[in-house]
């Protein structure tokens, strides 16, 4: 068939002349002496097949076949050209056009690198996934793109470590294009020790010592953070230590009082939510900057466990780790508590907005989905080890974990907890003690920031902490002491404005006095919206109730934490005895449990 690439591979001389030398071997086992004669007879019916051909084409040009390349099955065609038939064929083509050299005195040798090409081709193609085979007869073969042997060498001395393999194949292109870097990496001794002997999950397909060196030609600068998790490349080795904590353990605050000793830290990862890609992509452009930099974890319980396993295997596991916790009882009652997105909340008001309406933007969690109030039956989504993470998230680290407690971070505390720890891991100690004596997340959670509209002006409610977390304070003006004589309930709060626009709205002064009236109104409807919502959370001895009634769960829980506090009670147990509602919850599941 002239439209098909195979069938003209197949008819082609090279093709016919080593099909006749392994059918006779196969048929007749050796003998040589009459296969001289059948290789003439095959070359001689070929050359009148093409001599009739083109004396056809002469007469009839539309007979003419198509260019191969423009065959539907041209692709899957070059992978006969590597078939054993073929290169048997060309060798002896070869032999015979080069006679008056010695060229048949070569043949032998030129069989035997034929041989040994066909073989590490097909020891190739018994190791690469069936989707690859395109790829590596079309553009790796023929492009002559690297040595055979060596990519056979190196499936070949991995073929028992899959994780490797699943690396290379799923970035087979940037493998091919960089062969011979990767080459050298996967054939060293550190390759060796640190991923192959510990039969690593998640193998680097580069050399991370390499990746931090900017005069390398490859290296983490010039490598898309994307490409680099799918490579499992370690993140970027510029990091002092790591920092651990699981949700609702006070690690906003502690991130924050981290930055105010000039850390370069990741602050992003709520709204990343469970992306572990994009948690991975913010802390890989973090720590290519030179600053004293540390890695940051937080345990919120919504990333998938392989993904969180993987993310953590690409830290330096020798790093040291400070790893913040909390009473597992008080992290429950404040899950429980938790708010949800609202998307019903107005954020954006004016002048003739109900207040009342406005400040009533807290929703809560629920078995169904969102609800008004908290419900404490929700417990059973949290009681698992994705949320409470202890022992099992520092699992795999081989270094000194040093344990912090939430109370030591709470204002009366926080000063002199963060002068401590600076002496300990060498960051720079605090100076302003006022930025560690306000409660991070106050009872304002969840509302702001909120902006009022007057005209074409827009006024910003918001905290001072969210201001700057935001980068609002750059270019806004608090004004708060303008509009209030006396101190807030909520001292943190503050009334943010352009320059520029507050100069317009008092210039007006029925507008500024229509809303220093409104915001008024406002801080006095959302003080009462406040004690509202305070009223409908649970507090530690609610859930230690609905455990005391619910045994399957308290017994759940009781197995979990034995199994996750492990750790903590061998190297603090002064922490955990300073736990007063987890001591209560072992008190109840040792009277009515027996253990």
């Amino acid at each position: 068939n002239p439209n098909s690439a195979i069938d003209r591979i197949k008819n082609s001389l090279s093709y016919k002349l080593g099909f006749a030398i392994l059918e006779h071997k196969k048929q007749h086992g050796g003998g040589y002496i009459t296969i001289p004669y059948k290789l003439y007879k095959i070359k001689q019916q070929h050359k009148k097949e093409q001599k009739l051909y083109k004396q056809t084409i002469k007469i009839f040009p539309h007979l003419a076949y198509p260019k191969v390349e423009s065959c539907k099955d041209y692709n899957e065609s070059i992978k006969y050209k590597y078939h054993f038939s073929y290169m048997l064929g060309e060798a002896l083509i070869k032999a015979h056009k080069t006679w008056y050299k010695g060229g048949y005195f070569k043949l032998p040798s030129l069989l035997k690198e034929k041989y040994k090409l066909y073989s590490n081709i097909q020891n190739i193609i018994n190791v690469l996934p069936q989707n690859l085979h395109y790829h590596f007869y079309n553009l790796t073969i023929k492009n002559h793109k690297i040595n055979i042997q060596d990519l056979a060498y190196i499936l070949k001395q991995h073929k028992d470590y899959k994780p490797i393999l699943e690396n290379i194949f799923h970035n087979f292109n940037f493998f091919i294009k960089h062969f011979d870097f990767i080459r050298i990496w996967l054939s060293s001794k550190d390759f060796k020790e640190k991923y192959k002997q510990e039969n690593h999950p998640y193998p680097s397909l580069l050399d991370p010592k390499k990746l931090n060196n900017e005069n390398e030609k490859i290296n983490y600068k010039n490598i898309p953070a994307e490409l680099a998790w799918e490579m499992n490349l370690p993140l970027p080795d510029n990091y002092e230590f790591v920092f651990l904590s699981g949700g609702v353990s006070g690690h906003a605050a502690m991130m924050k009082f981290l930055e105010d000793c000039c850390i370069g830290l990741y602050t992003r990862q709520t709204y990343r939510g469970g992306d572990v890609i994009g948690i991975y992509h913010d802390q890989y452009l973090i720590l290519q900057k030179k600053h004293y930099n540390i890695l940051v974890y937080m345990n919120y319980g919504n990333i998938q466990l392989k993904d969180k396993e993987k993310l953590i295997s690409l830290f330096d596991l020798k790093r040291r780790v400070l790893f913040l916790v909390r009473d597992p009882i008080s992290r429950l009652k404040s899950r429980v508590n938790h708010i949800a997105p609202n998307k019903f909340a107005k954020y954006d008001f004016c002048l003739d907005s109900d207040v009342r309406k406005v400040v009533d933007v807290k929703r809560y969690y629920s078995i169904e989905g969102i609800s008004d109030f908290p419900e404490i039956n929700i417990l059973e989504n949290y009681i698992n080890s994705d949320f409470l993470c202890y022992s099992s998230l520092i699992k795999n680290f081989n270094s000194n974990i040093f344990y912090i407690d939430m109370d030591e971070i709470k204002p009366e505390k926080a000063f002199d907890t963060m002068c401590a720890l600076a002496n300990k891991f060498g960051f720079s100690r605090p100076i302003d003690e006022k930025k560690f004596s306000h409660i991070v997340f106050d009872d304002t959670i969840g509302y702001f920031p909120m902006r009022l509209h007057v005209n074409n002006i827009v006024v910003v409610v918001n905290t001072e902490f969210r201001a700057k977390q935001t980068q609002q304070s750059k270019e806004y003006i608090n004004i708060i002491s303008d509009f209030f004589d006396k101190p807030l309930k909520y001292d943190n709060l503050g009334i943010f404005i352009k320059p520029q626009d507050y100069k317009q709205l008092k210039q007006n002064n029925e507008l500024l006095q229509a809303t220093k009236n409104y915001l008024t109104n406002f801080i006095k409807a959302l003080e009462e919206r406040i004690e509202i919502e305070k009223s409908k959370l649970f507090k530690e001895n609610d859930v230690l109730n609905y455990l005391k009634e619910n045994k399957k769960l308290r017994v759940k829980l009781k197995k979990l934490l034995d199994k996750e506090l492990v750790h903590l009670k061998q190297y603090r147990p002064d922490i955990v005895a300073s736990w007063k509602y987890y001591q209560e919850f072992e008190k109840m599941c040792k009277e009515l449990d027996g253990d």
